[in-house]
């Protein structure tokens, strides 16, 4: 298969910082969009895999899921893109397309393994697949997302990742109009969650530990800030909640959560991978039919309705632009929090 070089930023192990470097990408085959990356989103994921905090990680490793641009050039079998448009790859390049949950079009649960933008087998090149800290994408048509053209595209990265994140529980759990919604965490993906629940029509709160964030999150559109580790406050949603969507990503205690559910509530995990130290007490799931879940991304279909909702109620997230130099600085600065909400690399910088 012939490929090409194309500039990047990744890192060859896990102590190492990111730095530019060349990788190859394959020429567009017959389903395949090549795509010129202007803006990609950054992740914890991205920081986790770089330093292999999940352990599996295939140096070298170029991160970035939150991929959006424009197309510059298509196969010839490409039926739903064309040269020019905006489009929008996220956190999967390709599934077996065949099993069960493919079926579904829940290709992020694909029974065989979905492929991942980065750190996947890549099926093409063999090795694995390098993420969007690069100039370039190719992937086929069929894991390509329209991006809505009246949206901010930088701030659409994001949405690829974050967004989806949170939209695909929403929907799940059939939150509309009325829904009592609570986000626990406000980071990159609890601020989507507050402005795509909103968006559904939903009653939103966000629990928090700090009296800091109640200002940003009324800014976002929450209706009310609980303090949860304000006994009183947390005693005065008891019963409260349809759905909580727990955005923190890393280990904490899930028990004072769950008395604030309502009669079957669930509360869903979409930040946190790893096991759990503080074991949960299960009178309060028992007793009122009380679930603990977990989510991850949604699947191409779920991804695009998501955008065009987000097209349509024009939501985007709220971010600070870097320079791909600055990543290293970025990721140090995501580990302490620094961000609101979400930074995203101009990837013209890497041209420079």
């Amino acid at each position: 298969m012939k490929t090409f070089n194309v500039k990047a930023y990744g890192t060859e192990s896990k102590d190492a910082d990111l730095k530019e470097m060349q990788i190859e990408r394959r020429e567009a085959t017959p389903k395949d969009i090549e795509i010129e990356i202007l803006y990609c989103g950054v992740c914890h994921s991205d920081l986790h895999t770089a330093r292999n905090d999940w352990g599996g990680t295939k140096y070298p490793s170029v991160p970035g899921h939150e991929i959006v641009g424009k197309i510059t050039k298509i196969g010839e079998e490409v039926t739903k893109f064309k040269v020019g448009d905006l489009a929008g790859v996220g956190c999967m390049v390709d599934s077996c397309k065949e099993c069960e949950s493919c079926a579904q079009d829940l290709e992020q649960y694909c029974m065989n393994g979905s492929t991942g933008t980065y750190n996947g087998i890549d099926k093409h090149l063999e090795g694995h697949t390098f993420g969007g800290y690069s100039e370039k994408v190719v992937v086929n048509e069929d894991f390509c997302l329209k991006i809505p053209e009246n949206l901010d595209l930088q701030a659409v990265a994001p949405l690829l990742c974050a967004g989806i994140t949170t939209w695909s529980p929403l929907k799940h759990w059939n939150v509309k109009e009325g829904s009592k919604v609570a986000v626990v965490g406000l980071g990159g993906l609890g601020h989507m969650a507050i402005k795509l629940a909103k968006g559904l029509g939903a009653e939103v709160t966000l629990f928090s530990r700090s009296p800091d964030k109640i200002q940003d999150a009324l800014d976002l559109g929450a209706d009310a800030v609980v303090i949860s580790n304000y006994e009183n406050e947390m005693e005065a949603v008891h019963g409260r909640f349809d759905l909580i969507i727990d955005t923190v990503p890393y280990d904490h205690d899930l028990n004072p959560y769950m008395s604030t559910l309502n009669i079957n509530g669930t509360l869903v995990l979409v930040g946190f991978i790893g096991k759990m130290d503080e074991g949960l007490f299960t009178p309060p799931m028992i007793l009122g039919r009380r679930s603990v879940a977990g989510s991850v991304i949604g699947g191409i279909k779920e991804t695009q309705e998501m955008l065009d909702f987000c097209g349509e109620h024009n939501i985007v997230s709220e971010i600070e632009m870097i320079k791909m130099q600055d990543i290293n600085a970025a990721y140090e600065r995501m580990l302490k929090s620094d961000v609101r909400y979400r930074f995203v690399i101009d990837m013209q910088s890497l041209k420079n």
